[in-house]
């Protein structure tokens, strides 16, 4: 790629204005995210006073839905038709449900590539007509955590939600029975565990929250604490 997303002083200044931001209207505005997952999609967001900057306002990325083995080339696409656009900053502001797990881990690769940092959180849509931009809580779920772990620079501010569990994949067979087809959930062996320990060390973060994960039923999200987000290196919840 010839052309860098902007992550230089003046994407660090901004992303500490974006944290110090979310510190403070998180408490203030929770929206609750939608009710059902859709395919992630990727729009640019204008940030800041809209009266002081207008249309020199910085611009950052929204991620926005489950992570899908098209994913990773998706981002990709999006990011390469608009390098270039005037004040586009590499940080990813990332609300997820999860996906699939090789999608995200590919994901995070071309978030670390790129040097972006990502942010739980959201721009409040609501406010898209208002001069001052405001962010709210997000959530990032299941493997949406390993395409976090690939940003250069983690945040997950107070009120937004980091989940993990045991990983499976659904399968689909005929049961010799009633000759119906049926589905059920095939768990790990522990080849993709040491790969995703692999890949967690590479980017940072403690394999031991890879083992934790797989030590939570499939059937339920742990949502992780701040000392837990902190005992393995996954995150700051300010810059």
């Amino acid at each position: 790629m010839s052309k860098q997303l902007r992550c230089e002083r003046r994407g660090v200044s901004l992303l500490k204005s974006i944290c110090l931001s979310l510190g403070c209207l998180l408490v203030l505005a929770v929206v609750p995210p939608p009710a059902r997952a859709q395919e992630m999609t990727f729009r640019l967001v204008s940030v800041g006073n809209r009266a002081r900057c207008g249309n020199t306002c910085p611009v950052v990325i929204s991620a926005e839905g489950e992570i899908t083995n098209n994913t990773p080339s998706s981002f990709l696409s999006f990011v390469e038709s608009n390098v270039g656009t005037n004040n586009l900053h590499a940080i990813v502001f990332l609300d997820s449900p999860g996906g699939k797990v090789l999608a995200s881990m590919e994901f995070g690769k071309i978030l670390r590539e790129l040097g972006a940092a990502a942010i739980v959180g959201r721009v409040d849509p609501a406010a898209a007509n208002r001069r001052l931009s405001e962010f709210v809580a997000a959530r990032c779920l299941s493997a949406c955590v390993y395409a976090l772990m690939g940003a250069k620079k983690r945040v997950i501010p107070p009120q937004s939600l980091v989940g993990i569990h045991r990983m499976f994949t659904y399968v689909d067979a005929a049961d010799p029975d009633s000759s119906t087809v049926v589905r059920y959930r095939r768990y790990d062996n522990g080849e993709m565990a040491a790969v995703l320990e692999r890949y967690t060390w590479a980017m940072g973060v403690s394999p031991e929250l890879i083992a934790m994960a797989e030590r939570i039923s499939s059937d339920r999200i742990h949502i992780m604490s701040r000392a837990e987000i902190a005992r393995f290196h996954l995150a700051s919840s300010k810059f």
